[in-house]
């Protein structure tokens, strides 16, 4: 059985895992199903559809699983999907989908999402995301693996954020944000590849060098962005260990639908 505070309130259709630990004065509602090794914090309101992994650590004061924050939702049974090793800090708030896209809030494994996050309805993120402290995500936002968005940074609705990006201190993000960049500034602006954090991943030099290449050619270059994607198809066999590369980026830029951060 669970390891449950005598004063959490958990309802009694609510699926938790025998090694699952709620905190004090938690509650958690009928429709919430909890996986193995995962820790609620005090305090923490875990209601709607919400389907949680294994491992994960909620601290104290989160709400989770709450209606989403959008004036059309009318009570349709949305989710909210969280994978594993996620750690949740003090104050955040996770909502659930809506039926706008495919009614559901993702959110991946081994993400760190630091304390006053807001991840809004039919966010999807990959896995090892890093959101400092106070960032707001609004509805549908996408974020690839390995993002990190800085602290008290925006990003608008529908934006999507590449994966392997870095979004610098106050980000106002109304643009999508493409695979390996740097982007800061107010107004917003790609400043370089992010090399410390490739770096950090075990990324080769050559995979690097073709990645700087496409920098160049989406920034450097002056080019229109189809001509740039057509330059950036051109490296492919140039160092094939960087091809895969080359398709994330191009993926993500055909499917760019607010324009990139320039």
């Amino acid at each position: 059985m669970a390891l449950i505070h005598p004063t959490a309130v958990v309802d009694a259709a609510a699926e938790l895992d025998s090694s699952v630990r709620v905190g004090p004065y938690a509650v958690i509602g009928p429709h919430v199903r909890i996986g193995a090794g995962t820790e609620i914090g005090p305090h923490c309101v875990l209601e709607g559809r919400t389907t949680i992994g294994q491992h994960n650590r909620f601290f104290q004061f989160s709400s989770i699983g709450a209606i989403p924050q959008d004036m059309s939702y009318g009570g349709e049974p949305t989710e909210l999907v969280i994978g594993d090793h996620n750690t949740i800090r003090e104050f955040c708030t996770l909502n659930l989908g809506t039926l706008k896209e495919e009614g559901v809030t993702r959110i991946g494994s081994h993400n760190w999402i630091m304390a006053y996050v807001h991840v809004a309805h039919d966010v999807r993120m990959g896995d090892r995301i890093v959101l400092a402290n106070g960032v707001t995500l609004a509805g549908h936002v996408h974020i690839g693996d390995w993002a990190f968005v800085g602290g008290l940074s925006g990003v608008h609705q529908f934006v999507h954020i590449g994966a392997h990006s870095m979004i610098g201190f106050q980000g106002h993000v109304a643009q999508d944000v493409p695979p390996f960049m740097t982007v800061e500034g107010n107004p917003l602006q790609a400043r370089a590849v992010n090399m410390t954090g490739l770096k950090r991943r075990g990324f080769t030099d050559e995979r690097t060098t073709v990645i700087r290449r496409m920098h160049k050619l989406l920034y450097r270059s002056s080019l229109p962005l189809a001509e740039a994607m057509a330059a950036i198809a051109a490296l492919k066999g140039s160092e094939p260990s960087a091809d895969g590369d080359i398709a994330v980026m191009l993926d993500f830029l055909a499917g760019a639908k607010r324009g990139i951060v320039r």
